[in-house]
C-alpha cells in the first residue's frame, strides 16, 4: 500500500499530521506518540517575538467540543529555533511544518526570513486568523484582498513552500481560497476555529476572559468537510483538511471531500494517541477496500 502524499513537492510518508496549537511543537507529545510515524509535526504558532497570550481563563469545554482563547502564546522564533527545532532533528521521518503568526506583514516576514535557512523546516503554515493591527484589527483571513496581499508578500520571502491557513469566519470560503491561490500559495489548510462564546448562567458572566474563543472539536466537523469540499472544487492547489477529526472515518471523509492530507486537533487533548489511532484505521480501511494508493481517493466524491 502507498500511504505517502506529496504537497508542493514535499513528500509526507502518510497524510496524518496534527493541528497547530494542539500538540505543542512535538516535544510535549513525544512520550505518547512516536513522532517518526507521523506524516508531519505541525508546530504551535511562532511569532517574531514572545507573545504572552490572553488573560485566563482562556479555555472551556462545550457540547461536543471546546472553546479556546489562548491568544497564540509562544516564546518567539529564536527560542523556537534553539529549543524546538533542535529537538525535532532526531525525528527524520516526519516532516516539520512551522505555523507562523503575526500582527502585520512585517512580523510574518521577519519569522519567514528567520526560518528560511533552517534545514529542519520543510513547510510553513501561515496563520491568517491573526488580527491585522494596521487595518483596525480585522483578521487577515477575513478580507480577500488582504489574503492575496499577505500571501504574495510571504511567498516573496519564503524559501520553503507556504500553506495558507484559512479562517472559516467568512461569508464564502471559496473566495478566500481563490485569493490565497492568486497570491501564490503552494497549498491551503482549513478550517481554523469558528468564533464562539459561552456564558456562565450562575455567575452571569463570560466563561472566557476574552469573551469569545475559537470553537473546535467534533461539533465543527461537518462544517469543515463542507468547506474543504467547496475549496477543493474551486482551486487547484492541494488542501490540508482539519476540523473535528476524531476518528479514521472523519479523516477518510475529509480526503474523499478533497483533502490530500489531514490534521488532527482537539482529539489530541482527550486521546493523546489519536493521530496514530487514525493512521492505523486508515491503513485497515485501505486493506479492506483494496486501495493500493491513498491518493486515489482524494476528492472522488463529487
Amino acid at each position: 500500500m502507498k500511504t505517502s502524499v506529496t504537497i508542493a513537492g514535499v513528500e509526507f510518508q502518510n497524510p496524518i499530521m496534527e493541528a497547530s496549537g494542539t500538540f505543542g511543537s512535538g516535544m510535549e507529545y513525544s512520550e505518547f506518540v512516536d513522532l517518526n510515524k507521523l506524516g508531519a509535526v505541525v508546530t504551535k504558532g511562532v511569532a517574531n517575538v514572545p507573545w504572552p497570550g490572553n488573560p485566563t481563563p482562556r479555555i472551556c469545554e462545550v457540547s461536543s467540543g471546546m472553546l479556546n482563547a489562548i491568544g497564540l502564546q509562544n516564546p518567539g522564533v529564536e527560542v523556537f529555533c534553539e529549543r524546538d527545532l533542535k529537538f525535532l532533528e532526531q525525528f527524520k521521518k516526519a516532516k516539520v511544518v512551522v505555523n507562523v503568526c503575526g500582527h502585520s506583514a512585517e512580523e510574518y516576514i521577519e519569522v519567514v526570513e528567520r526560518l528560511a535557512n533552517e534545514p529542519r523546516v520543510d513547510m510553513l503554515e501561515i496563520n491568517i486568523s491573526c488580527p491585522n493591527v494596521k487595518e483596525g484589527g480585522i483578521a487577515f483571513g477575513q478580507d480577500p484582498k488582504a489574503v492575496e496581499a499577505i500571501t504574495r508578500q510571504v511567498k516573496a520571502h519564503a524559501k520553503q513552500p507556504i500553506v495558507m491557513k484559512l479562517s472559516p469566519n467568512v461569508t464564502d470560503i471559496k473566495v478566500m481560497a481563490k485569493a490565497a491561490e492568486a497570491g501564490g500559495a503552494d497549498a491551503i489548510s482549513l478550517i481554523n476555529t469558528l468564533t464562539g462564546m459561552k456564558i456562565d448562567v450562575e455567575r452571569q458572566n463570560f466563561v472566557l476572559a476574552n469573551k469569545t474563543g475559537g470553537m473546535s472539536g467534533p461539533a465543527v466537523h461537518p462544517i469543515a468537510v463542507r468547506m474543504v469540499y467547496e475549496c477543493a472544487n474551486a482551486v487547484s492547489v492541494p488542501i490540508i483538511g482539519m476540523g473535528g477529526i476524531t476518528t479514521w472515518q472523519d479523516a477518510i471523509e475529509m480526503m474523499l471531500a478533497g483533502a490530500t492530507a489531514v490534521s488532527v486537533g482537539t482529539a489530541n487533548f482527550f486521546n493523546p494517541t489519536a493521530t496514530l489511532d487514525i493512521l492505523s484505521g486508515i491503513e485497515d480501511y485501505m486493506v479492506r477496500k483494496n486501495i493500493e494508493d491513498i491518493n486515489s481517493i482524494v476528492g472522488i466524491v463529487k
